[in-house]
């Protein structure tokens, strides 16, 4: 009864959303009084993330499966062939759809049964829940509602719950929200005063309390709701007091709180959305290749109608037309032309591979679970974290990307952050040598002492200087400032402490890693944190004595508010009463955000301090501005009034809260600023190398300071010194001093005029030197928002397209997906985005296909993407390895499915043109129906798992062979033109070969003739070894499944029709009572002409192939035709592995000599590496045999450039030189 009323509830909200009726605003719940809440019908906790029911399953999985265009034009043909005028038996038709349809759903139906699994797992856990003044266990589905429960420790909540109270006795409790958004750090939940005391049944039954809330929503980090009692005392509510369904209870023995929201109205299940669908754009182009297709079918149904009532007459006694002739009256040549185009158009409908979306589902499916997710090479050992492919949809897509926008934070850097330097009262502090201070040198030729980690080490904390260390600081002129500086670090927080409360024992739990890592620098420093309270925190401050010994205080600051951080804000702030009873307000926050804050008056660090974060940011440090300022304790009170009121407001009370900020986070006085370094990914570099090799366009969009992004950008080597740099800035001097001086209005025309003006010369500087140089766009967050104005972004575009590298610094989530959009919806390419956080979702849901990485700022980003991987060089192996595999692959069977259906198709064809075009079928029926399905099928699934034209080690040797996908070289009209002409021809040779060699006079040993089913035995063996036998020719890496299934398919065809044709007429098997087949096999091996046939025929068909793939590898050799010499002939030599490890350790020349030394190296030993176009045929890196390949290919032409379209051909691999 209860999931009836449900499904009446959701079908009501459902029709008065599609109504556009609001309901009301908030919710209005009566804790622990079920009889109240029924009325309202709220949802039950049960949940269903299964796409079909029993009942829903064959309509709706129909409806989907006959909205492809292919399904449903074989839908239609099956119904046509059901009529008297159809030329086939329906089988002929329904078989193959059937078997098609019914994969396509048994493949639904296995992933559903899983998720009606996991649905049920879930419903049926088990929960504690008050009823009948005790806590009884029942299952999580029939949860309502308003009622109380009791979650132990290590369990999941499993509903939105309002927390009355907790094992502690200040109503504490630890939450770890991995499961909501994959951060393992747990989070502080406390309950209001007024329910702490809730702890035992028999208090639980007398609470009677009203909570009027928000109504459901998707917002995971806000909750706003009042919590009333019976003396009418209203109470605000926050986060603070939610405990949401899917996070986990730690530390905490238990928590009692009351269901707020159920079911599908959790927020959790709210923010659970399938995956958005995307196809590729070799699937939108296959589109339009079956409405060709379709198009030549009616071309073909055109002759026929035409030529059918041309030539029926009469006087061809033989067809009985003056006794009954049905549809084909010679006197109604209208009729007749009309109802032979129907039937033509059902014998023709073999022009469409009917298998061909499933074979290629299967295809993109199976390598994604076997080849992709469980990939050794993309798989994460330190974190256990093997590649995930959301979609299969996607595979080949990503063998044809030419813009990658990426995160730096945690995408190309680790996100593990160390205090490294400061600067504190305008004197900086930190003698480490961070890695882009090291790739400076080494790109200048100095030498830098190697890093070694001293005694004070830690992870988060790489700070060395002796006049801080060891309390060394009290000696400094500014000793008040760093006292300050290091209780702001110590307090300034949200983060837990877990485990003993000792310095080497204890473990921090923060929100970010940049936050944990200022806890460690305090506690390094002598101010440890070790315990937080609902309203307190506790530090052991260190602090030396004039005689040097190091005295202990305990101090515990009372937290009177958080003002939170948020990516609007960019700040947090923590106001807090001393042990001495003074109001103190410390904050944290990006340098502009804190500079705009400061007091005139008392800040005169305020230079000096800005000087030393210009320099943290050029050696790619993450800065922080630290500042405080004492309240008087009137204006704290005042203040409180007005933040107590926006905490407890129902409606905009985020923005409250950040307008009441703003009152008091004034006139503050700097202390200095926290420089942290985000180290670099293993690989980082390399794979940045590769890609801009394969032409990969590598757009980085940061929210970092331009100096920091700048040196991260050289450091990764997305930046080189050869490039030539647009930077585009909006801090110059005009425009600051527009800001200081003029109105908003006057200095936002100001910024336009000066970005334009920028954007303007440095695209014209471009168009003049693109043919000699490579360019590199900087340009800051600022500037982008003038460049992302409809007026201004073709132009901005079209300047970032000219270039290799682009970075965007200081942009904000929506900027980075506005830039993405941008170059996705301006240009013809495949874009792709690849980011860690929350930021990133947005980005990554915007371009083609979507990476994420699972690192250190939670699961989002991989959520909402399509690939996931846990370190950014993976990247390489995803795109260069598995998309231009699964490109080639795709682009290859698509290819051969409609070859060897239209040599299939028009065989029969050319036989209606010898019967005046009447329909009659050339082909058994069973023949036409596993022709597609049986006989040619299971090879190209083959093909599309495990061909290869090169291997792993040289495809990410040559990154060049990915401009194959970008150019969409094998997926071009010119390659689909060659295989449809291919199969036009080769019918033609099938066909009119058997039928020359198969004249009437050829009779078998017992003196039959060769009669039409013979014959079309005799064209479909010819066919089935031609097809076959064509697709081992396109095989570029033959393995055992090659050979068993191609040559097993052509076997299998013998085994099929010698059964057949022994089954007697009219029994199982057999379609109609006829003998048309029967025996048929058994007198044709008996005849000359049939061996004559099925070999001549092949060798005659694929003749020309063989020629022209020859005379291309000879004269014309593409790029991977060479790279597959090289390797047959250091097969037997040397091992390939070891081969790319000599062309990846081997130096460019430099000079004359040294090249020359490196070619007679070359000649005296085996291959090192390969230059496509070199003087003379000539290479200083190319092995002799591809030399003389080149000396042949300039034979017959000279080869101005690649083939895939590079101006320089393929260079030999760029050397890593770190």
């Amino acid at each position: 009864m209860v999931k009836k009323r449900n499904s009446i509830t959701r079908l009501k909200k459902s029709i008065k959303g599609k109504m556009g009726m609001e309901g009301p605003q908030t919710r209005k719940i009566f804790v622990n009084d079920s009889t109240k809440n029924e009325a309202a019908e709220y949802l039950d906790n049960s949940i269903s993330t299964s796409k079909y029911t029993v009942v829903s399953f064959f309509p709706k999985g129909l409806y989907e499966q006959f909205q492809r265009v292919a399904n449903f034009y074989f839908l239609i043909i099956a119904i046509l062939s059901l009529f008297e005028f159809s030329p086939v038996h329906p089988v002929t038709n329904v078989g193959p759809l059937v078997m098609v349809i019914g994969i396509s759903m048994l493949k639904e139906a296995v992933e559903d049964t899983k998720r009606h699994k996991k649905d049920n797992e879930v419903n049926s856990t088990p929960v504690l829940v008050l009823r009948d003044g005790d806590f009884v266990e029942t299952e999580w589905a029939d949860i309502q509602v308003g009622e109380i429960i009791k979650v132990l420790d290590k369990s999941f909540f499993p509903a939105d719950l309002l927390l009355i109270s907790s094992s502690d006795a200040d109503g504490v409790c630890y939450v770890e929200t991995m499961n909501l958004d994959g951060e393992t750090n747990l989070k502080i939940k406390k309950c209001l005063d007024n329910t702490v005391s809730f702890t035992t049944p028999h208090s639980l039954n007398s609470m009677h309390a009203t909570l009027e809330c928000e109504t459901p929503n998707n917002f995971l980090y806000t909750f706003t709701g009042n919590l009333s009692f019976q003396d009418n005392m209203v109470h605000s509510l926050s986060p603070m007091q939610v405990l949401l369904r899917g996070c986990q209870l730690r530390n905490t023995e238990w928590v009692i709180g009351s269901v707020i929201f159920t079911g599908h109205e959790t927020k959790v299940m709210m923010n659970s959305k399938a995956t958005p669908s995307k196809r590729s754009a070799i699937e939108h182009q296959l589109d339009k290749l079956i409405i060709i297709l379709f198009f030549l079918q009616c071309c073909a149904c055109v002759v026929g109608a035409i030529g059918s009532p041309t030539f029926l007459e009469r006087k061809l006694w033989y067809l009985a037309l003056d006794e009954n002739p049905g549809f084909f009256d010679p006197d109604d040549k209208a009729v007749t032309g009309m109802v032979n185009f129907v039937t033509l158009f059902i014998l023709y409908s073999t022009f469409i591979p009917i298998s061909l979306y499933v074979s290629m589902e299967m295809i993109k499916f199976l390598s994604v679970v076997y080849f992709i997710n469980k990939d050794r090479a993309i798989y994460d050992p330190l974190s256990d974290t093997p590649a995930l492919a959301r979609t299969s949809n996607l595979n080949e897509e990503l063998g044809q990307v030419q813009y990658v926008f990426s995160d730096k934070t945690g995408t190309l850097t680790q996100n593990l952050m160390e205090f490294f330097k400061m600067s504190v009262g305008g004197v900086p502090y930190g003698d480490g040598i961070t890695e882009i201070q090291r790739a400076i040198a080494k790109r200048e030729g100095k030498a830098l002492p190697d890093d070694i980690k001293d005694e004070n080490y830690e992870t988060g904390f790489n700070f060395k200087d002796k006049r801080i260390m060891g309390g060394n600081w009290v000696k400094e002129e500014h000793s008040e400032e760093l006292l300050q500086f290091f209780r702001l670090l110590a307090v300034c927080h949200t983060v837990i402490p877990e485990g003993d409360p000792e310095p080497d024992k204890i473990h921090y739990q923060a929100a970010s890693p940049d936050e944990a890592a200022l806890v460690v620098a305090a506690k390094k420093f002598g101010f440890f944190f070790h315990t937080r309270t609902t309203n307190s925190i506790i530090v052991t401050e260190s602090i030396p004595n004039a005689d040097g010994t190091i005295e202990n205080h305990e101090r515990e600051y009372e937290v009177l508010a958080i003002l939170e951080f948020n990516s609007k804000r960019k700040r947090m702030s923590a106001i807090v009463r001393t042990p001495d009873d003074k109001v103190i307000l410390y904050c944290k926050g990006a340098d502009n955000v804190i500079y705009e804050r400061l007091s005139k008056d008392g800040n005169e660090f305020r230079e000096k301090s800005m000087e030393d974060l210009g320099a943290f940011g050029s050696d790619g440090l993450r800065t922080l501005c630290c500042a405080y300022k004492e309240i008087p304790r009137a204006t704290y009170e005042e203040w409180f009034v007005q933040f107590d009121a926006a905490r407890t407001s129902l409606v905009n009370r985020e923005q409250k809260l950040d307008d009441v900020a703003e009152i008091i986070e004034v006139d503050l006085r700097l202390i200095g600023c926290t420089a942290i370094e985000d180290k670099l990914q293993e690989g980082v570099p390399r794979s940045i190398e590769l890609m801009a090799e394969a032409n990969i366009n590598i757009w980085v969009l940061t929210g970092d300071k331009m100096e920091t992004a700048i040196n991260i950008g050289y450091a990764c080597s997305l930046l080189t010194n050869e490039q030539r740099k647009f930077v585009i800035d909006a801090e110059n001097e005009r425009i600051l001093e527009a800001e200081a001086t003029m109105n908003k209005q006057g200095s936002l025309e100001i910024l336009n005029e000066e970005v334009m003006t920028q954007l303007e010369k440095a695209y014209d500087d471009a168009k003049l030197l693109s043919e000699s140089m490579k360019f590199a766009l900087v340009i800051d967050g600022k500037a982008l928002q003038v460049a992302l104005q409809p007026e201004n972004s073709n132009l901005f575009r079209k300047l970032g397209m000219m270039c290799a590298a682009v970075v965007c610094c200081r942009v904000s989530p929506l900027q980075k997906a506005d830039v993405t959009l941008l170059v996705k919806e301006g240009a013809s390419m495949i874009t792709l985005s690849i980011g860690d956080g929350a930021n990133d979702v947005s980005m990554i849901q915007s371009a083609h296909i979507g990476v994420g990485i699972s690192g250190n700022e939670g699961m989002q980003a991989v959520m909402a993407s399509d690939f996931a991987i846990a370190q950014f060089r993976f990247l390489v192996d995803l795109l260069l390895v598995h998309g231009r595999w699964s490109y080639l692959r795709i682009s290859k069977i698509i290819g051969y499915f409609f070859y060897k259906n239209i040599l299939f198709t028009l065989t029969q064809f050319w036989f209606n043109c010898f019967n005046g075009f009447s329909g009659q079928r050339f082909y058994d029926d069973w023949y036409q129906s596993a022709y597609n399905v049986l006989f040619t099928s299971v090879p190209v699934i083959v093909i599309g798992l495990f061909d290869q034209d090169v291997n792993r080690a040289m495809g990410k040797a040559f990154p060049q062979l990915y401009m194959a996908g970008q150019k969409n070289i094998y997926f071009s009209a010119r390659a689909l033109a060659t295989w449809i002409l291919t199969g036009m021809f080769q019918s033609v040779i099938c066909f009119f070969l058997p039928v020359l060699a198969g004249h009437p006079a050829s009779v078998n040993e017992d003196g039959h003739m060769i009669g039409h089913w013979a014959l079309a035995t005799t064209v479909y063996s010819c066919v089935i070894i031609t097809v076959n036998t064509r697709l081992a020719l396109a095989v570029s890496f033959h393995t055992i499944f090659h050979h068993v299934f191609i040559w097993g398919s052509i076997l299998f065809w013998y085994l099929f029709i010698f059964i057949y044709c022994a089954m007697t007429p009219g029994t199982a098997g057999s379609l109609d009572s006829s003998d048309n087949i029967y025996y048929v096999i058994y007198y044709l091996v008996t005849t000359p002409s049939y061996w004559f046939s099925i070999i001549l025929t092949p060798v005659v068909c694929l003749l020309p192939d063989i020629m022209i793939q020859g005379m291309e590898r000879w004269f014309k050799p593409l790029d991977h035709h060479i790279i597959q010499e090289w390797n047959a002939k250091n097969k037997q030599t040397e091992g390939v592995d070891k081969l790319v490890e000599k062309i990846k350790n081997r130096g460019r020349s430099k000079s004359q000599i040294q090249g020359q030394d490196l070619l007679d190296e070359v000649r005296s030993r085996s291959h090192t590496g390969y230059a496509f176009e070199s003087p003379q045929g000539t290479s200083y890196y190319a092995p002799q045999e591809v030399v003389d390949a080149q000396k042949r290919a300039s034979v017959f032409v000279l080869r101005k450039r690649s083939n895939y379209g590079g101006s320089q051909g393929m260079a030999v691999p760029k050397i890593n030189e770190e």
